[in-house]
């Protein structure tokens, strides 16, 4: 039994690194240079936390941001705003989640709605960090280098782990090996 256990975690390792470097090479000879992708999921970003920031009552800067741009600025009227570019889209956490459920032993049919249900999930907690920073940012810009660098990375991070985690628990056909220990 603990030797098809190992079989399944030494599986999944292989199959989870593949996918992973797989994305690698996908996003860096293709996606990266010869696509808008990170322009795309960027503006996806920055329309949603100024939506959220709106609905939540803040009056927001007018920024003209070119939709094709990897980088784009978002921010509270009065405040010097934030600027979202490729490397805090987030996209490195939707591809490692997607990967590790992807690779994890379950059944096909839990996983056609978990993997878009997850991914779109950390989505919207990225979109919740961004206001939070944009607010962080109006009430003072002083502590946006800590909250960026650590509050909110840790608990981004927390948050696509404990999505691992129900995957883990929940779904897999490992659980019961898991949760017997």
């Amino acid at each position: 039994m603990l030797l098809s256990l190992k079989n399944q975690l030494i599986r999944f390792v292989i199959t989870g690194s593949l996918l992973y470097i797989g994305w690698l090479l996908l996003y860096e000879f293709y996606l990266h240079p010869y696509t808008g992708f990170d322009a795309t999921v960027v503006r996806s970003l920055v329309v949603s936390t100024e939506v959220l920031l709106k609905t939540a009552g803040y009056a927001l800067t007018d920024y003209t941001n070119d939709p094709s741009a990897f980088q784009q600025h978002v921010g509270i009227d009065g405040s010097g705003g934030l600027t979202v570019g490729a490397p805090c889209d987030g996209v490195v956490l939707y591809v490692l989640f997607i990967c590790f459920v992807f690779a994890f032993p379950g059944p096909p049919r839990h996983k056609l709605w978990f993997l878009p249900l997850g991914a779109l999930s950390v989505f919207a907690v990225n979109v919740l960090r961004i206001a939070s920073l944009a607010v962080i940012v109006h009430v003072n810009p002083d502590w946006l280098a800590f909250n960026h660098d650590y509050t909110f990375t840790l608990l981004v991070y927390a948050y696509v782990f404990g999505l691992w985690m129900l995957w883990v628990k929940k779904f897999s056909p490992m659980a019961e090996h898991l949760n017997a220990g």
